[in-house]
């Protein structure tokens, strides 16, 4: 599309299913390109809410099936460094509301072309388990640092100002990533094109209830 980026945004929880593909639909028409135009497909791989990022992983592995072409998985940790990156940071802490008390947690910093590359490996954990980083220049992204802000400032003596703790990955820094991605054969087949959840358990499970005194009583298989 001749190296403009074309970006539908609305966020609303428990639409996903309904919005995605229209929105693709008119990404597309607004750029003047067929799908079968396209070199790859990309996606946020994840980490982020269970729901969200289940379906983006259905979407884009159906529609890239469809189509034939690769996909490039892309973190939504990477993606949300990016943001402040662009803005003149070289050294990113993204942290995204994970629930459960932790958040999702990744260091970044700007490779020679500027885009984000992954220092050490992401993580879910609660906030005052936090990985420190290296010495540097870090600056902090992302709603986890609302979420858990005397925390995250207890641990790293830092703290997320206005607006970098409203932000969200943008679909625009994903197309960027992924475009580098490409070029370093990072493309995969649909079916390859798997979710990272980082939580081994992504719901809660109910209660077990037995009556008292028989054998497994109270057991609590909550996760």
């Amino acid at each position: 599309m001749e190296g403009r980026i074309h970006v539908r945004f609305q966020e609303a929880p428990r639409a996903h299913a309904r919005l995605i593909l229209p929105m693709m639909e008119a990404v597309l028409a607004e750029g003047g390109i067929a799908l079968g135009q396209l070199d790859a497909l990309a996606f946020g791989r994840g980490p982020g809410a269970f729901t969200g990022v289940r379906v983006a992983t259905g979407v884009i592995q159906g529609v890239a099936f469809g189509a034939d072409l690769p996909v490039v998985p892309i973190s939504t940790l990477a993606a949300l460094a990016q943001q402040r990156l662009d803005a003149g940071s070289r050294q990113v802490l993204a942290a995204l509301d994970a629930r459960m008390g932790e958040v999702y947690w990744g260091a970044f910093e700007a490779d020679a072309g500027g885009l984000a590359v992954p220092v050490g490996h992401e993580c879910v954990c609660p906030p005052l388990a936090v990985p420190e980083p290296p010495d540097g220049a870090w600056e902090p992204i992302g709603r986890g640092w609302s979420a858990c802000q005397e925390a995250l400032a207890q641990r790293l003596d830092m703290r997320a100002d206005s607006p970098w703790d409203d932000c969200l990955p943008s679909a625009a820094d994903v197309v960027r990533l992924a475009a580098r991605g490409l070029a370093l054969g990072e493309g995969v087949p649909a079916e390859q094109a798997l979710p990272v959840y980082l939580r081994d358990q992504v719901a809660n499970k109910p209660r077990q209830v037995t009556r008292p005194g028989s054998a497994g009583a109270a057991q609590d298989t909550q996760s």
